[in-house]
């Protein structure tokens, strides 16, 4: 029958911490139920906190949707996207009488080697945003252009005539 050895001492990750504490071999069982589950849970959470610090930032991962601006200039309007990172081929602009389409994907990886460990990570995300535009709007005078990782789209829109009336103010 093979031998089985048991530790009696704490993990390292646990040494000198306020969980190893709650929980040391010979502790009364009395003081173990005594203790506010609150106080348990907060020591529980730090101690994840301390053994896990550093790790989290690195491998967060968040979703991406590209911030756009849209402006009137000149009698265009002028949409602007940020796209870090993203070639021409990798984003679609369409434009119809009534909206602007940007929609595209973006494919990230990050190879790190270091003493003891290999990390590569990849993420992907698609995007699509629809802009409305006014009526009387001509497609086919729309141009884009993607430099610096800005997507930057002119589209002519027509002078409208503005309807209203003055309104008395009575006082």
């Amino acid at each position: 029958m093979p031998e089985v050895l048991l530790a009696k001492e704490k993990p390292k990750a646990l040494q000198g911490s306020r969980l190893a504490e709650m929980f040391q071999p010979g502790l009364p069982l009395g003081r173990f139920f005594g203790m506010s589950p609150f106080t348990m849970m907060r020591a529980f959470t730090e101690e994840m906190d301390r053994v896990f610090r550093g790790i989290g930032a690195e491998t967060e991962i968040q979703a991406w949707t590209p911030v756009t601006d849209v402006q009137y200039s000149d009698g265009n309007l002028v949409v602007s996207a940020e796209l870090p990172g993203l070639k021409k081929d990798d984003v679609k602009v369409e434009v119809t009488e009534d909206a602007l389409t940007i929609e595209g994907e973006r494919k990230q990886e990050h190879k790190e080697d270091r003493e003891g460990y290999h990390r590569w990570e990849r993420s992907y995300g698609r995007f699509y945003r629809s802009i409305p535009l006014p009526e009387g709007t001509k497609p086919e005078q729309v141009k884009a252009e993607l430099k610096d990782g800005v997507l930057k789209v002119t589209v002519p829109v027509p002078e409208t005539a503005k309807k209203g009336r003055p309104v008395p103010v009575a006082g």
